[in-house]
């Protein structure tokens, strides 16, 4: 392998070329990412800190908060340097690793969500059995699930990536490392690892989304028999989980389910999967949710009270 790669790093080349561009990206990703580590780590922090965490939406929720800081931590950091730096390079090894953390993390991530589907369609559709179904036992299988699943995902891509040889060019048109581009400057033909790609990361996406999708129609048609007080209730908390998956889904299925090229569309729709559906997943789920607001209205208020009667 080493025979076959004789370059040692990659030239990233970014969102744009013009410097007033970058700042200005610079300055709108440094406060999403903020706005992400801030809004994940207080839902974090409040579902801990309440009976809320023995509870399987928000023990699921919790679980949601740190895949979103970890996926995103993948990526965002490195592009907000390179959006202040000249030359944007990168590594060959943090290359191939960022590739399998973005992986690894992201289906771990989409897995949570479909998990999250199937504990909403058990509340809404059996709910006199809903605890026996979704014991803490259950809950763990579950989560534990979404992990293996995001091996099983992530390594064989990684696989396939190392085993690409580079020997220039050395350019990546992209803000991060991900497969496709790679494949575009791999000296060899990418044609079957790219369909492999499609069948893998393509499919996983696709596949899913149809589940949660099948999930939630299914859900919808059984709130026809609940009260009004009850279908109000769970139609914002599943409108939560609807928005997420369309921020999240619509623009991963557009990078992954077409043929192994690359087009300039990619970075901006990647933008949306990376950081902007990450960013907004902790506002989705606590302004449409009272019981999540009171949660951190208690724990916060109680560490502030408590601060200052320390003091």
């Amino acid at each position: 392998m080493e025979r076959q790669r004789n370059i040692s790093e990659f030239i990233l080349l970014g969102l744009s070329y013009d410097q007033n561009m970058q700042i200005f990206c610079f300055v709108l990703f440094l406060f999403c990412y903020i706005a992400l580590l801030v809004g994940n780590l207080l839902i974090l922090v409040s579902i801990r800190c309440s009976p809320l965490f023995h509870q399987p939406m928000y023990y699921f929720l919790s679980h949601l908060s740190s895949m979103d800081i970890c996926y995103t931590s993948s990526v965002t950091p490195k592009l907000i340097a390179d959006l202040l730096g000249g030359t944007k390079t990168i590594s060959y090894g943090n290359c191939m690793l960022q590739v399998f953390a973005m992986h690894f993390f992201g289906s771990i991530e989409v897995f949570v969500l479909t998990v999250m589907a199937f504990d909403r369609y058990v509340a809404i559709c059996r709910p006199l059995h809903y605890m026996l179904i979704m014991n803490r036992a259950r809950c763990h299988l579950l989560v534990l699930a979404a992990w293996a699943g995001g091996a099983l995902h992530s390594f064989p891509q990684l696989s396939m990536t190392i085993q690409l040889p580079f020997c220039g060019p050395n350019e990546i048109d992209h803000y991060f490392c991900d497969i496709f581009p790679l494949l575009k400057v791999a000296c060899t033909d990418t044609y079957i690892i790219g369909v492999l790609v499609v069948a893998n990361s393509g499919m996983v996406a696709l596949v899913t989304f149809v589940v949660l999708f099948v999930s939630y129609v299914i859900i919808l048609f059984s709130l026809r028999h609940h009260s009004a007080e009850g279908r109000h209730k769970a139609l914002s908390t599943c409108g939560s989980h609807i928005t997420v998956v369309i921020l999240f889904f619509g623009p991963s299925i557009f990078a992954y389910l077409r043929p192994p090229t690359t087009f300039p569309e990619d970075k901006v729709f990647a933008l949306f999967y990376t950081i902007i559906a990450p960013m907004f997943n902790p506002l989705i789920y606590t302004l449409r949710n009272a019981e999540m607001k009171n949660a951190m209205t208690k724990v916060w208020c109680q560490t502030l009270f408590s601060r200052k009667a320390h003091n």
